[in-house]
């Protein structure tokens, strides 16, 4: 949307409707701008939900295992949990082949992995890109 599309929705000028959205930028709020891709339209179809227990609990262990999980180009995010898994990584695929090649030559591989569940998604009904 331009400036002064985003201005006549907001009911402000062009100027000052610009000036926000700096102050925004500048501040950080807006960290960035990009387009969204159909995953299953770019032939991703498979979405799984990974949870991870390691081993051992320490931040030299959880910091190694973020930086390997970091190169695999499958996880798509990666959050750090609390409970009883230690991580939630969500990967996406183009089959279930591929997703079994991707835990057995690559996640099930990185040391410290104590335990992997995988869950995979239906079909996604919420997907916001804005906060509540």
């Amino acid at each position: 949307m331009s400036v002064v599309q985003l201005a006549d929705h907001v009911g402000l000028s062009p100027t000052p409707c610009k000036r926000r959205l700096q102050r925004l930028e500048e501040s950080g709020l807006i960290s960035g701008y990009g387009a969204s891709i159909d995953r299953k339209t770019a032939g991703y179809g498979i979405t799984a939900f990974v949870s991870v227990e390691l081993e051992r609990q320490d931040t030299e262990e959880i910091q190694k295992f973020q930086n390997q999980v970091a190169l695999f180009e499958e996880v798509v995010t990666g959050s750090l949990m609390t409970g009883a898994q230690d991580f939630l990584l969500e990967v996406a695929v183009e089959s279930l082949e591929e997703f079994e090649t991707f835990l057995q030559a690559k996640l099930m591989k990185v040391a410290g992995v104590r335990v992997v569940r995988s869950r995979f998604a239906l079909r996604k009904f919420i997907d916001r890109a804005r906060l509540p």
